[in-house]
């Protein structure tokens, strides 16, 4: 089984944040009805299903942590003990400051960055997950981060968050390959079918006020 993780702040007043991209992504796998209903397990919300992959059906298991960012680690531990899941087959997707907005890139292993979601999966399961890096931009002064990251994306921003999604979902069965370059390949098959947007200086400007 493979365990895949969204990472947002639970409640509605931060449903539309940028740091909640990884909540979005794991509600647009959940529309497939390849998975159940969600369900309250592990301090988090989750869905069982299945992807159809090139080695045949791959169990999954979404989860949303229920504990607030800076406590997702306690969530994400529980459900790999249940399932007896290694970290490995653990895939974490979350904002990232580094990269433009609807860039994304999937590795495994790595710093946490000063993602507080990050720093705890760290702490309660160690380093070795994989992890998807969905780029919502920066806001260009370390003053404005936590203002960037807990505001709304934008009525503009729609069309690529959407795209982003979706193109996450639809390339899972290349993440789940088994094949030893399956984090490249998923990353650039996300990218294919979902260029990140080209955004002017004015544009990202807007986006900050």
């Amino acid at each position: 089984m493979y365990l895949i993780v969204g990472l947002g702040n639970p409640g509605a007043q931060y449903a539309k944040n940028r740091h909640n991209i990884g909540f979005m992504m794991i509600d647009e796998l959940i529309r497939s009805p390849a998975f159940g209903p969600e369900k309250k397990n592990f301090d988090g919300l989750t869905s069982d299903g299945q992807i159809e992959t090139a080695k045949g059906l791959e169990k999954v298991l979404a989860l949303k942590p229920q504990t607030f960012m800076n406590l997702s680690g306690q969530s994400v531990q529980k459900a790999m003990h249940f399932y007896k899941i290694k970290p490995e087959r653990v895939i974490v997707f979350h904002d990232e400051l580094d990269l433009a907005p609807g860039r994304l890139r999937m590795k495994l292993g790595g710093g946490h960055a000063g993602h507080n979601g990050l720093r705890s999966i760290m702490a309660n399961i160690g380093p070795n997950f994989m992890r998807g890096r969905m780029g919502i931009g920066h806001p260009g002064a370390k003053e404005d981060v936590l203002h960037w990251v807990l505001g709304d994306f934008g009525k503009s921003d729609q069309a690529w968050v959407n795209a982003m999604n979706d193109a996450c979902v639809r390339a899972l069965p290349v993440l789940l390959s088994g094949l030893p370059d399956a984090a490249e390949r998923y990353t650039t098959e996300v990218m294919r079918q979902a260029p990140a947007p080209k955004l002017d200086t004015r544009q990202l400007n807007a986006q900050k006020e």
